[in-house]
């Protein structure tokens, strides 16, 4: 059918991979690092030099779709020109923590927002950012006219700015504005948090087109990278995504939009026309990196001590609520080590129950998806703890489920890229509106819990049990 391209625009760079649109075959690829700037908020004309970086040396040769993969929860204010109102805010920008809990209380609390859009706000979301932009820069809130996130602007430029506006359901969804179970937005939310209307972006459906450039290029929705990673990847029903970082999240692919009145799990739209229920918990490779720090060693080294131990550290078992916690709702504890004995006192028993306690915290994070009726029949790990042998060696048996630790590769630019040959079928009539291109699966390891399924399952219910005497009923009033 010809040639796609994906444009992935993080926190940090510009990625682009060209493929071949029927085969998902990597033709070539392009890098490119944004201009240093510190801070949450930044002048987006550096994703447009970057881009231009990155798409350098005829990369983009014989291209004949884009698609658009960017940071979410960007917020771009543009006045009624279409001009920047001020730099973007990007990022989790502490300072609105204080306009999230406002709005929480102006709509009446955390059930009242999870009912209205899926997710209760935080300081993240462009919603919550326009309410700080309200308080804090009144001048320039009267001016926004509109609101934007990274990827639709870049689209939009792209484009070469029409008056056609558009995002997709997987950016709408993460704004706090627009329900991913009614598909609507809700502008009364924007008056709430903005103190006026301003205009929004047409959201497309998933194979949608929003418009060509100058040169005839066409340009797809578009999606926030947590919905690209996830279509590169190739997941669907039955599989969930264990992501780890400093902390971690955990997400599935589910039939329906989840609301759930504790605000546990984010109702996000995936960029298939299925839902992203996801489930953050505040602590993952902490948990690793603090314990390596005592023991004296790094991550590598942490996994070779933790592999000297057994299933079950010998009874130690790590609570690993070293930030606090989010699943369960535990926001002021603190981690804690219990069932120490003379014999378990041991540097490989304590690198084997921080592996454990991460992962059983993860687990938690699954059974809250699993309570609601979301089916996990494999679960891939992505991050660069995927691949320490105590974590190959123990999810499967923790988890329950086949594990997949996919090679490393840019599934974000992989996914936008696998968008915009979707975009470009359904305009040439060769792919069904419904019906992606059937891209290969990701090259990956699998891990099976097999015979050691029940010894997974009894430590996890040993975990279990002294998480319960610690927090009774904490994790059941998460669900």
């Amino acid at each position: 059918m010809g040639i796609v391209a994906g444009l992935d625009s993080s926190s940090e760079s510009t990625r682009i991979v060209v493929c071949d649109a029927d085969t998902g075959a990597v033709i070539r690829q392009g890098y490119a690092p944004h201009p240093a700037e510190k801070g949450h908020e930044i002048d987006p004309q550096a994703w447009l030099m970057s881009l231009g970086e990155a798409a350098g040396n005829g990369l983009l040769e014989g291209v004949q779709a884009i698609g658009v993969s960017a940071q979410q929860q960007g917020m771009l204010p543009l006045d009624a020109d279409g001009a920047l109102v001020r730099p973007a805010l990007v990022g989790n920008d502490k300072r609105a923590q204080s306009a999230a809990a406002d709005l929480i209380d102006a709509l009446g609390g955390r059930a009242a927002w999870t009912q209205a859009v899926g997710a209760v706000p935080h300081a993240a979301q462009p919603l919550t950012k326009l309410r700080w932009l309200a308080r804090n820069e009144p001048a320039n809130a009267v001016r926004v006219a509109e609101v934007l996130q990274p990827h639709d602007w870049l689209v939009w430029q792209l484009l070469g700015r029409p008056a056609r506006r558009t995002t997709d359901r997987g950016g709408a969804s993460g704004t706090g504005y627009w329900s991913a179970a009614t598909g609507a937005y809700r502008p009364d939310l924007v008056e709430l948090a903005l103190g006026h209307q301003v205009r929004l972006p047409e959201v497309l459906g998933p194979s949608g087109t929003a418009g060509f450039t100058p040169e005839g290029l066409l340009i797809s929705a578009g999606t926030g990278e947590t919905m690209a990673a996830a279509f590169g990847l190739g997941v669907g029903a039955g599989d969930a995504v264990v992501s780890l970082g400093a902390s971690g999240s955990v997400f599935g692919i589910h039939h329906e939009a989840l609301a759930d009145s504790n605000g546990t799990i984010t109702s996000f739209a995936d960029a298939t026309g299925m839902h992203l229920p996801v489930v953050h918990t505040s602590n993952a490779v902490r948990v690793l990196r603090g314990t390596a720090e005592m023991l004296g060693t790094d991550l590598t080294g942490l996994s070779e001590l933790a592999l000297k131990s057994t299933p079950g550290s010998y009874g130690l078992v790590l609570l690993p609520y070293l930030e606090g916690e989010r699943t369960p709702h535990l926001p002021h504890t603190a981690g804690s080590l219990h069932g120490l004995r003379r014999e378990s006192m041991k540097p490989e028993h304590l690198a084997r129950a921080a592996f454990e306690g991460m992962l059983c915290g993860l687990a938690d994070a699954l059974d809250v998806l699993r309570g609601r009726g979301v089916e996990v029949r494999r679960v891939f790990l992505l991050g660069a703890a995927a691949e320490l042998g105590a974590v190959q060696a123990a999810a499967p048996g923790l988890f329950g489920a086949q594990v997949v630790v996919p090679q490393p590769a840019d599934y974000a630019g992989l996914g936008a890229a696998r968008q915009a040959a979707w975009a470009l079928g359904a305009a040439h009539g060769t792919l069904a509106p419904h019906e992606p291109p059937r891209w290969p699966a990701a090259a990956s390891q699998v891990f099976e819990p097999g015979e050691d399924l029940p010894v997974g399952q009894a430590v996890r219910q040993q975990y279990i049990a002294v998480r319960e005497e610690s927090y009774a009923g904490a994790f059941l009033s998460s669900q």
